[in-house]
């Protein structure tokens, strides 16, 4: 008895820290201006807050309902996954589109992303 109160308080926490980051990350969103600054909310704060919605839910089934749900735990899998890489993207893309504030130079790199070219793939683009 005492197990299932101390898992309920726990999958409060769990459900009520989620919503606080989604709201947090919902409106970093619309607060923001600039496209840099904007990615970091959904892609940092929401991904975490999603996790532990989700969390909250596969403890919920668990303990209350049928067992382990694989889908909550493939959802979160693919979410920490593709949140990154999708975050990635699209701040490559606002570099180059020159949306967003140019990060500083490099101190001892010529070729840092993807703004110069090194010689020899500039000698090759030319043959070509």
């Amino acid at each position: 008895m005492m197990f299932e109160i101390v898992a309920l308080y726990f999958i409060a926490f769990c459900l009520f820290v989620g919503a606080c980051f989604v709201l947090i990350g919902a409106i970093g969103l619309l607060r923001f201006n600039d496209p840099m600054a904007r990615l970091h909310a959904p892609t940092k704060v929401g991904t975490v807050g999603v996790g532990a919605l989700l969390l909250g839910s596969m403890l919920h089934s668990d303990l209350f309902g049928e067992g382990w749900s694989m889908h909550e735990l493939l959802i979160m899998a693919f979410l920490f996954v593709t949140a990154p890489i999708s975050a990635h993207f699209m701040a490559k893309v606002s570099i180059h589109k020159r949306q967003g504030e140019i990060p500083p130079p490099p101190n001892n790199d010529e070729t840092w992303a993807t703004f110069d070219v090194p010689p020899e793939d500039d000698e090759q683009k030319s043959a070509e």
